[in-house]
């Protein structure tokens, strides 16, 4: 028996299931690879069911079966079909924008596609609300679990620290059209708001950009769209 096996066995199997059952997947994965024990307890389908029930609580409850095993292969096959679910919306933004702005036509489409992919609140987490991405990106991933799926801000906010992308920063500009004020017709209204991500979730911005966003280009809004910002965020004096 090697040195890591004798450490498992000096533990109750409770206390390593709950040990286990506290790690994040690639903690999980890397745990599994000390030792055959660690393996099989990292493995075990008790751990993976939760984890699935966890990330897709719908698509759980359309495959949750007593008899039911592997459920972490069920887990990685999902994973992957998501990651190629991402890679498309990645695609079709990375295609549509240009000079870092995206159409507000285009965005919208973005944040459909999540919602008719299912995508989950860690789904967007670990697949779109990463540093390595476009601002614009992680924008559609903050949009869709705020307005979508209404995840609560706190969560979001921890997960653009996670992320390392509380600090991004967007621009939208939009123009409202003419209207009439004590019978003198007004000419059109440009306007524009720049806006950290972190603001978008604790409402510091007074929800304007996201309502601007949301509604897209309509009688009330014209020509909407959203531009990277890549100032640094102002720490304060």
């Amino acid at each position: 028996m090697n040195q890591s096996d004798y450490s498992y066995s000096s533990l109750p199997n409770d206390i390593a299931l709950k040990i286990a059952s506290s790690l994040e997947v690639p903690d999980l994965s890397s745990l599994g690879c000390c030792s055959r024990v660690w393996r099989e307890i990292c493995g075990s389908d008790c751990l993976w069911e939760s984890l699935v029930k966890e990330r897709w609580p719908l698509l759980y409850e359309a495959v949750k079966d007593p008899n039911f095993k592997d459920w972490r292969g069920f887990y990685v096959k999902q994973h992957e079909e998501k990651k190629g679910q991402a890679d498309s919306v990645i695609n079709l933004v990375e295609q549509c924008s240009q000079s870092d702005s995206l159409k507000v036509i285009d965005y919208l489409h973005a944040i459909r596609s999540l919602k008719t992919m299912q995508f989950g609140f860690r789904d967007v987490q670990m697949l779109l609300l990463k540093q390595k991405l476009n601002v614009l990106l992680n924008l559609i991933g903050l949009h869709y679990c705020l307005n979508i799926l209404q995840v609560q801000a706190f969560c979001i906010a921890e997960a653009l620290r996670s992320g390392k992308i509380v600090d991004r920063q967007v621009c939208v500009k939009w123009r409202q059209p003419r209207r009439w004020v004590y019978g003198f017709r007004i000419r059109d209204g440009y306007h524009s708001r720049c806006v950290y991500l972190e603001d978008l979730v604790t409402g510091e911005d007074d929800g304007e950009v996201l309502t601007v966003l949301e509604r897209g280009a309509t009688h009330e809004f014209l020509r909407v769209q959203v531009f990277v910002v890549n100032s640094p965020k102002q720490s304060p004096v």
